[in-house]
């Protein structure tokens, strides 16, 4: 670890601040943002990218910053979000290019920080080269006080390791993410239909089939512990767990992950049980998937004592049929008996692009 402006090693900052793509964020950029939270106060994180860059939209780098960092003010910028947060009088309409003037983004970075509120950063931390001329500009621009500049692994000793390796092959950069980042970009097949429509069995069967691991559906579980009695609370719950579930399960997972259900199926639950639905809800029932593998009622519906009826059922069903004609995902219609299933969407993933890596077992 090295510092420009001598002493800035032991100094104690009020507040740092943060700058990066973090496309995606790696254990490079963490060991950046650890050391400037062990000599600030306060720091902020600011992050943006124009064009955006594979696997990195803004919702899955906000998602990684919250989730590791939930302690610090982060912001990551995009078109959107300046047309929705920027104040009257800002001096940018839209993000600079990424090949845009370097005064330029250093200007943009200033404006942002007057966003972000609070006093002015005092320390810039980087592991690049424009460092001291970016903590030079911010006093220019803030024109008062000293900002110092702090380099970290400049020379990348500690941490080896690019954005750009990583977004050229995510798995076999893996060690160098952190848990909740490398699930971004884990391959995921999620099962979506009605109940009693063999969901859980092909799940298994898939990932058995594939060497991999499946996502148990928690939404079962939570409304055995729950006797059946769940309230409009327990929909987000659900919702998260399931994630959450993911993301632990994708360290685990060989190629693919094979999902038993989604949050689209929580979505369906609140919006019938309780005529209603939490934001947050709504956000992750948008939640992608490289294939959706839609599991069709082709056979007598069978009661297990956690589930509601054939009527029911039927009308589950409609509704996934309505919502996945607008959704984005890949969709193959799963029926028959188990084995054709199995064979027939084996057969799909390996016609998925994105799927490509995952290795497809002989019959």
């Amino acid at each position: 670890m090295e510092a420009s402006g001598g002493d800035d090693m032991s100094r104690r900052f009020h507040r740092g601040l943060v700058v990066g793509k973090f496309a995606p964020l790696h254990r490079g950029h963490q060991a950046v943002i650890e050391h400037a939270m062990r000599t600030c106060d306060d720091v902020l994180l600011l992050s943006y990218s124009k064009p955006e860059l594979p696997g990195c939209p803004p919702s899955e780098r906000r998602r990684w910053l919250a989730e590791l960092y939930p302690t610090l003010q982060s912001l990551v910028v995009d078109d959107p979000w300046l047309e929705e947060h920027a104040p009257e009088g800002f001096p940018f309409r839209q993000l600079p290019e990424n090949d845009a003037p370097v005064d330029m983004h250093r200007r943009f970075c200033a404006a942002l920080c007057e966003v972000a509120g609070g006093d002015p950063p005092d320390a810039v931390f980087t592991s690049e080269a424009y460092g001291p001329g970016f903590a030079c500009a911010l006093e220019q621009c803030f024109g008062r006080g000293q900002v110092a500049h702090v380099e970290v692994d400049i020379r990348r000793e500690r941490v080896p390791i690019s954005g750009t390796r990583i977004r050229a092959d995510p798995s076999a950069h893996r060690a160098w993410l952190a848990p909740t980042v490398f699930s971004s970009f884990m391959p995921r097949v999620a099962l979506l239909g009605a109940e009693s429509t063999g969901k859980s069995v092909l799940a298994a069967a898939l990932a058995e089939r594939l060497g991999t691991v499946f996502v148990p559906e928690f939404g079962r579980e939570h409304w055995l512990a729950r006797e059946g009695r769940l309230a409009f609370d327990d929909m987000l719950l659900i919702a998260r767990e399931q994630v959450g579930r993911e993301v632990a399960l994708a360290h685990s997972a060989h190629g693919v992950l094979v999902c038993d259900t989604s949050p689209l199926t929580t979505r369906f639950y609140s919006e019938t049980l309780f005529g209603r639905l939490d934001p947050e809800l709504a956000r992750l029932s948008r939640r992608s998937y490289d294939l959706i593998v839609f599991c069709q009622p082709d056979f007598p519906f069978v009661q297990d004592g956690t589930r509601t009826g054939p009527s029911f059922s039927d009308r589950q069903h409609r509704w996934h049929v309505n919502e996945l004609s607008w959704n984005q995902s890949p969709v193959h219609i799963a029926s028959g008996s188990l084995e054709v299933r199995v064979r027939t969407t084996l057969d799909r993933i390996a016609q998925c692009p994105s799927l490509a890596s995952v290795r497809i077992p002989f019959a």
